[in-house]
């Protein structure tokens, strides 16, 4: 079947006359747009055509939907009240470092260190059944029931100043708890020579080396965890003043300090390794009283917590610029929204009054932290400049470091590098909407050409139905003469028969005559 409708056509005769019809049919089949596009040759592939590139279409625009959303996300909204609210807070915050926070010091950092390891190894060594309350008992108490199988090697490591930076195994990290167990599977202890490189050697006494699995990981996690705890603060013989464990950073400069590219690597004139171990047995640092600074586990304590202190002043310019930017917006959707009660919050759209992952907020807070750093800075170079008296004094820059928020410098680069990163995201997103946006334009100029195509052959096929129709109305025309003509010779017979019928059937025509008339 070649489309949707066809006509049959019966030509008349004798037998069909009685027909109302005539003797023309119509016949038309219902098919599915599926067995349609086939049998309609061109116009099926058309409309192929023109759905495809309407589903196109579809796709494109919810891409460039999804890319207006979030270049919006990306896009700085901020007004000048925004602007004036940021720089407040960062004054704000700088006025509280410079009052509360004050000057960075070594000492203070120290101090606090050892006090809070000194408790914390008291109570750890309270917590496995000492009964004692000073700091010589608790480190005895944990080393006598704690050993550690590579303490056998203390001299191939430097003796008792330097074989808990240069024993791998006496790192209070994940990759000391490491080095740890595999002594415990291997036998052997891993750290450096005084040179820096990376040696293994047996381990001397073997009495602590587990004899199974089971007891090795007890040895190798359980005893290394509480013997890391009794070195923290010192021997027994030097509570709280001996040489203590290298913390976090000063672990993980060593380690690294054997790989090749470290080993290379000099500062100040000095072998990177070399230049780690002075800064742990107090070479490199000295004190306002000029007494050796042994940058060890307690100082990297108190140096973190010196950077808490210089944080809060951060997190209060944070707290304000991120709680202006909620309650402002909130106050904007209730307004916008018209939002009269509680039962109509849900009108509410909650995302849009979030404080984070949009380019307005972050701006805000680039401001209000680069205020802060401003404030923080000149605070700094005036304190310093009084204190060390005057700007070209040689302890000027010196005593201005002490007194620099860096956790605040940090924020600040923080939030400058994601405004910078966002910018460029929008960037690219706006030039991948101009491609999309292109795209679409083709994609309609497509779909017109479908259209028109179809059109003409819409057209050609209307042509073709005419003449159809015009010849459908000359044999129609023909047939109802024919039909007339057959009507007359009909009439003319009858006439004929009358006078037979009256003669053969008295009274018949006044019947049907009667008929006729009155039904």
């Amino acid at each position: 079947m070649e489309t949707l409708l066809s006509f049959k056509e019966e030509l008349p005769n004798k037998e069909l006359s009685h027909r109302e019809d005539g003797g023309f049919a119509v016949e038309f089949d219902v098919l599915t747009a599926k067995e349609a596009l086939p049998a309609m040759g061109e116009r099926g592939e058309i409309a192929r055509g023109l759905a495809s590139v309407e589903e196109r279409i579809d796709c494109v625009t919810e891409q460039v939907n999804a890319i207006n959303s979030e270049i919006d996300r990306l896009t700085n909204h901020a007004d000048g009240l925004d602007y004036m609210v940021a720089v407040a807070s960062g004054i704000l915050a700088g006025i509280i470092d410079s009052v509360w926070v004050g000057e960075f010091s070594i000492d203070r950092a120290g101090s606090w260190g050892e006090e809070k390891t000194n408790q914390f190894v008291v109570k750890i060594a309270q917590s496995r059944g000492y009964e004692g309350n000073d700091l010589a008992g608790a480190i005895r108490f944990l080393e006598s029931n704690y050993g550690l199988a590579s303490d056998s090697n203390t001299a191939v490591f430097g003796g008792g100043r330097q074989h808990h930076l240069r024993d791998f195994s006496h790192h209070p990290t994940p990759c000391g708890l490491l080095f740890s167990l595999l002594t415990q599977f291997t036998g052997k202890v891993y750290g450096t020579d005084a040179g820096g490189a990376f040696i293994i050697c047996e381990v001397a006494e073997k009495n602590l080396i587990g004899k199974d699995i089971a007891q090795k990981i007890l040895y190798g996690v359980v005893f290394w965890f509480f013997h890391m705890v009794s070195d923290m603060a010192g021997t027994s013989l030097t509570a709280g003043a001996g040489t203590g464990l290298p913390g976090p950073l000063v672990s993980l400069l060593k380690e690294l300090s054997v790989l090749p590219f470290f080993r290379g690597l000099n500062v100040n004139d000095t072998q990177f390794s070399e230049w780690i171990s002075e800064l742990f047995d107090g070479r490199l640092l000295t004190g306002k009283d000029g007494g050796r600074v042994k940058f060890d586990l307690r100082k990297e304590m108190g140096v973190a917590h010196e950077l808490g202190r210089q944080a809060v002043p951060v997190l209060i310019n944070e707290c304000i610029v991120r709680g202006f930017y909620f309650i402002r917006r909130f106050c904007f959707e209730l307004r916008d929204k018209k939002v009269s009660g509680l039962q109509e919050m849900k009108k509410v759209e909650w995302k849009n009054t979030f404080p984070g992952k949009n380019r307005t907020v972050i701006r805000m807070l680039t401001v209000a932290t680069g205020t802060f750093t401003a404030v923080d800075l000149a605070d700094a170079a005036v304190r310093s400049a009084v204190k060390s008296g005057g700007v070209a004094a040689p302890a000027f820059f010196a005593n201005m470091i002490l007194r620099v928020n860096f956790v605040g410098i940090g924020r600040f680069a923080v939030a400058l590098g994601t405004d910078v990163g966002m910018g460029i995201k929008r960037g690219r997103l706006r030039n991948e909407r101009m491609r999309l946006h292109t795209e679409l334009i083709l994609l309609n100029d497509a779909k017109v050409y479908y259209r028109q195509a179809d059109m003409w052959i819409a057209a050609q096929d209307a042509g073709v139905a005419v003449e159809k129709a015009y010849g459908m109305m000359e044999k129609t025309t023909a047939f109802w003469i024919q039909s007339m003509q057959e009507m007359g010779d009909n009439l003319d017979k009858i006439g004929r028969y009358v006078p037979e019928i009256e003669k053969r059937n008295p009274g018949l025509l006044d019947e049907i005559e009667d008929i006729l008339t009155w039904g």
